[in-house]
């Protein structure tokens, strides 16, 4: 089912300090059927918000929510057709996995037979059909988190909302369970959205990716199309492992500089500017037309991570990604020309992408 968001705000006031916080801030998004969207962005951006509002456990400040043609904004969250899944799992530890998943069905009157065949059914999809005389406490962190799933599937809902759903798991875990959420959205074909802070779970199992801050949308799109082509300082610094590195620059005479090395020629008017550069963006080279001091190497089997440092840089240090058969000084300089696709400009004063 499709789900549209027409400028939704929620604004969160302290009485006693007489404030507000503006969590979501005039957010429009259409959501189509059938695909999983992550919500991306860093702690306070507003993106759980978001996903309350879109269940009914927090009312909107302002705007509407749309499932289909229907406005659900004023619904109650039972009456709404979701599927919920918290960070913290909520399974009921009394109950065997069976009685887990069962539990929302025979809340709606279903007969116990009926109501446990279903549950087989979604119990299989997620594969823990398995477990299901279990109790919580006998399961991994990872087998919890599919339970928990298939008690919101059971109800075949028309919208599934995830929110940090993999934040508890350890990251080999982690990996494995995005993988699963992955397979069980397209097997099922529930329209998903997925709550998280980390690019690289959004990245890898998003159909599209919302980054936001500070309660606003900053770029909405697929996920390997925002990184390739972000719009904003924020967005390009967000997306990307390891990170983009960022150097203060400027234009002059046609050229882009960082200190006194001309790294590109551009059309674009003299200005001060954020050049940012991805890590897989360097290529060494003897007469390159930029030059890092190295700090260290780090052999990664097939790359190799050359650290290094440049006084224009706004980090500590630079990662520069390449093939491990690139022949790399140990230290002093290094010298590379660059990948102009991976080479990104930023106003200095606004960060919006000069385009």
């Amino acid at each position: 089912m499709k789900v549209v968001l027409e400028h939704l705000t929620k604004i969160f006031t302290n009485k006693k300090q007489k404030s507000e916080v503006r969590a979501v801030d005039d957010l429009n998004i259409e959501i189509p059927d059938g695909k999983l969207i992550g919500l991306l962005g860093p702690s306070g951006c507003g993106k759980s918000t978001t996903l309350y509002m879109i269940s009914g456990l927090q009312e909107p400040t302002s705007g509407r929510i749309f499932f289909g043609e229907d406005d659900v904004t004023d619904l109650a969250p039972e009456k709404r057709g979701i599927g919920l899944v918290f960070q913290n799992y909520a399974l009921y530890p009394h109950m065997t996995v069976a009685q887990n998943i069962t539990f929302p069905l025979l809340n709606l009157k279903w007969n116990k037979k009926d109501a446990a065949v279903r549950a087989f059914e979604v119990a299989k999809i997620v594969q823990i059909e398995s477990l299901m005389d279990r109790k919580p406490s006998e399961l991994s962190g990872g087998q919890q988190q599919r339970v928990a799933i298939a008690r919101a599937l059971v109800k075949s809902p028309n919208v599934l909302l995830l929110d940090e759903p993999l934040s508890n798991l350890d990251a080999r875990l982690r990996l494995q369970t995005r993988e699963e959420i992955k397979r069980i959205q397209k097997e099922t074909g529930v329209t998903t959205i997925f709550v998280t802070h980390d690019q690289e779970e959004a990245m890898s199992i998003s159909d599209f990716i919302v980054v936001m801050k500070l309660g606003i949308v900053q770029q909405v799109g697929k996920p390997q199309d925002v990184y390739d082509d972000p719009v904003n300082l924020f967005v390009a610094n967000f997306l990307g492992t390891p990170p983009i590195n960022i150097f203060k620059g400027y234009i002059k005479d046609g050229g882009v500089f960082i200190g006194e090395e001309r790294i590109l020629d551009t059309e674009f008017p003299d200005q001060q500017i954020y050049v940012g550069i991805r890590p897989e963006g360097f290529i060494v080279s003897e007469d390159g037309v930029f030059s890092t001091e190295i700090h260290q190497l780090e052999v990664m089997g097939r790359d190799i991570s050359i650290v290094s440092k440049h006084k224009d840089s706004t980090k500590p240090t630079i990662r520069s990604i390449v093939d491990a058969d690139v022949k790399v000084p140990l230290a002093g300089k290094v010298r590379f020309n660059l990948k102009p696709n991976k080479v990104f400009l930023f106003n200095a004063e606004t960060e919006e992408r000069l385009k």
